[in-house]
């Protein structure tokens, strides 16, 4: 019978396969490429010059079959190249960033796409992510301040395990945001806000308040801001999704009571 392999406290990061050096995989993404595709980049305002010319698609099925290595993420971020770093968001370990990684990639952002790729698909996934926000939301860089609003959204609609507090707790931090006029800044804001609304009748009520608050404001980007919740929040399809989450997490909660109840029992019948 076969000793059982013991198991590890934290999970550590796999070294790359032969195939799946950052060389290799760098020279598989630029045979990918085409002009076309990198042409086409500028009229969704994501630069070109550092990048190969492949679809998120087939970026995301490279990344299914490369499957996740905390460490060729690094590589393939330090590379530089765009979708490179794309598919380091795809492929690297949430359990294993660390915020000081999340800062450095942060600090990188140069357009809208990797900002909300590595917010929407690796660092919302991560326990730091609360722990970044305000960080982030105080700092002048486009791309920077963006990633603080697009992580919040991400959290938003991806976090099936917190309460309200830690949303209510960033409203704040949307209002004192919310008069930056950059258009990749104020559309997060925007987003933030929407997401945040859009996961409890408290948050809701929350942020319908804060709109109609900053709908009323004095200053445009504000007003912008407000009104585009507004008109968000209040559509019946808007508050259909809500009544479906909140059913979701009802359910959630009534097998979670059940599992330990059942637990509970066996523990005593032991």
């Amino acid at each position: 019978m076969p000793v059982a392999k013991k198991k590890t406290a934290r999970a550590q990061p796999r070294a790359p396969r032969a195939a799946e050096t950052v060389e290799a995989v760098v020279a598989s993404l630029k045979r990918m490429g085409s002009e076309r595709t990198r042409e086409g980049m500028a009229r969704y305002a994501i630069p070109s010059d550092h990048a190969f010319g492949v679809p998120v698609g087939a970026l995301r099925a490279f990344a299914k079959r490369l499957g996740p290595s905390h460490a060729l993420a690094a590589e393939l971020w330090e590379s530089g190249w765009y979708e490179a770093r794309m598919l380091a968001c795809f492929v690297d370990e949430p359990g294993l960033v660390t915020p000081a990684q999340m800062d450095h990639w942060c600090r990188d952002f140069d357009n809208w796409a990797i900002c909300d790729t590595a917010c929407f698909h690796l660092f919302d996934r991560t326990p730091h992510a609360f722990g970044r926000l305000a960080a982030w939301s105080k700092l002048r860089p486009e791309f920077v301040r963006r990633a603080a609003f697009a992580l919040l959204a991400s959290v938003a609609l991806n976090d099936k395990q917190s309460g309200d507090e830690p949303f209510l707790r960033a409203l704040p931090l949307i209002e004192a945001a919310a008069s930056d006029e950059r258009n990749f800044v104020k559309k997060a804001v925007s987003w933030a806000l929407r997401g945040v609304g859009g996961r409890s009748l408290e948050l809701r009520m929350a942020a319908l308040a804060l709109a109609e608050r900053l709908a009323a404001g004095v200053e445009p980007t504000e007003r912008w801001v407000g009104k585009d919740v507004l008109r968000e929040l209040r559509k019946p399809a808007a508050q259909r999704r809500l009544a479906a989450r909140n059913r979701a997490a009802s359910s959630r909660s009534k097998k979670q009571a059940t599992s330990k109840q059942t637990a509970k029992k066996k523990k005593k019948r032991a």
